[in-house]
């Protein structure tokens, strides 16, 4: 599982920015505003060689009119980190609000390393005169705004966690046979209800209230004669005020069962559509490689003009993803559930990619005649060979000379002419540039013996020329 940070501090130092910085995303709002961060966000960090996950949280401790929820909202993130950056703002200086998260911290027993952000333009060695009270040892300086100190920052990261033993790149979890299929969506979806009737058995409770699943359950089972391990997760939370016991570790668990899942399915509510954090997840589950399949739940209490409704309301939210493939069901009453496991099926034996290096060169070559690449510098792109180089999802390495100039757009192109033609079903596809190696890199043009002579009678006649003039 991969390691969890939260950004805390008091409102406006800098979290979301930082958030923004670390995850190479634009996911969180941004503006001078106290308290404008309401709820915590997730989102994947570069360290080193691994990846972890990052929470933003709104302001600790502040004056803001929903105080109370705010804290609340970081005191649950504190309870789910592994390490908590503390961030502090150098312009402002200590404040009272700085003082309470501190001493908040230290009774929390939570490991968390000190972060000064906003020091452009100011005397480091003043700001951390200014926060010499807390007795910190040390202090990561950063301007998040700027980018300065932002790589120094993830090497401190990477080296607290090696302290804490948090490993970044663990070796593989032995997990057990079969199809792993990940039961994700908000509370009260029908998820659980939707794996007792997958399974067969009432394994899992199932009750009418928000928040009655607590961790993710792996649940192997045998279905004519494929082997499947479900994982069942918590709620991930609705939008608003919700209770601690309800949202705890729900949005951690239910992001790392889809890190270890082949198939994601994302349970929906009939009755309210796709709703904002339903695309959150879909969004994370596609970055983390999983398959995905939609099950659009409670189907058979809708109306005739209500379905029609939905499916239009559905397909206008989802044209950015038209490969992930819909299957409406009743998981109370069973309607479309078969159906829903033949979907897995497929899409997991179309990530497996089982195909040939000859068959994706064929495919290249035919996009590229077909829209050739672009120039740059006057030199034209050459594409030259792909190759396959991984299965869930399916990855693609595309070898050729100066890649790295290929437009966004270009990727985008061969990325879906790969996927149309290959007709990978429900899998995001994973395309890698990579620029062939120059063979005389280095290698010093070794003249022969007649070159030698014409060099020595060039300059000679050089030199006569320089004379008679």
């Amino acid at each position: 599982m991969l390691p969890t940070i939260a950004l805390v501090g008091r409102p406006n130092v800098g979290k979301s920015t930082l958030f923004n910085k670390l995850t190479n995303s634009r996911d969180a709002l941004v503006a001078d505003v106290p308290g404008l961060t309401r709820d915590r966000r997730y989102g994947r960090m570069q360290v080193e060689a691994g990846q972890v996950t990052l929470i933003d949280t709104g302001g600790l401790f502040g004056e803001h009119v929903l105080a109370d929820e705010l804290t609340g909202q970081t005191q649950l993130a504190v309870d789910e980190a592994d390490l908590v950056l503390l961030i502090l703002d150098g312009r402002e200086g200590v404040t009272a609000a700085d003082e309470d998260v501190v001493t908040y911290l230290r009774k929390s027993n939570v490991a968390f390393l000190p972060v000064i952000n906003k020091i452009d333009g100011l005397n480091e060695d003043q700001i951390i005169a200014d926060f010499v009270r807390f007795g910190f040892p040390a202090y990561a300086m950063i301007s998040a705004s700027h980018n300065r100190g932002l790589k120094q920052l993830r090497e401190t990261i990477a080296q607290r966690l090696a302290d804490l033993d948090m490993v970044l790149n663990p070796a593989p979890v032995e997990e057990p046979d079969g199809i792993r299929v990940a039961v994700v969506g908000r509370p009260n979806v029908g998820k659980s209800t939707l794996v007792n009737r997958l399974i067969g058995e009432q394994r899992q409770v199932v009750f009418d209230m928000p928040g009655t699943t607590k961790d993710a359950i792996d649940i192997p089972f045998n279905k004519d004669g494929t082997d499947y391990v479900l994982i069942d997760t918590a709620g991930v939370r609705r939008k608003g005020k919700v209770s601690e016991v309800t949202e705890k570790f729900s949005v951690v668990k239910a992001l790392q069962a889809m890190e270890r899942a082949h198939v994601v399915i994302l349970v929906i509510d009939a009755s309210e559509g796709l709703v904002e954090q339903d695309l959150h997840v879909l969004e994370y589950a596609l970055e983390a490689g999983a398959g995905m399949v939609i099950a659009v739940n409670k189907w058979d209490g809708l109306e005739r003009e209500q379905r029609d409704r939905v499916k239009t309301a559905l397909d206008r939210r989802l044209n950015f993803v038209p490969w992930v493939p819909l299957q409406t069901i009743s998981a109370l009453h069973g309607s479309g559930v078969g159906k829903l496991l033949g979907r897995i099926e497929q899409v997991y034996k179309v990530g497996l990619f089982d195909v040939s290096t000859s068959l994706l060169t064929r495919l290249v070559r035919n996009m590229v005649a077909a829209h050739p690449t672009p120039a740059v510098r006057g030199r034209a792109i050459k594409i030259k060979v792909a190759t396959r180089a991984g299965a869930h999802p399916p990855r693609i390495v595309v070898h050729g000379n100066q890649l790295g100039s290929l437009p966004s757009s270009y990727r985008r192109f061969l990325e879906n002419g790969f996927r149309e033609a290959l007709s990978l079903l429900g899998n995001p596809v994973k395309l890698e540039l990579r620029d062939s190696e120059n063979p005389f890199a280095g290698k010093r043009n070794v003249l022969t013996q007649r070159q030698l002579d014409r060099r020595k009678r060039s300059i000679k006649h050089r030199k006569q020329s320089k004379k008679g003039s």
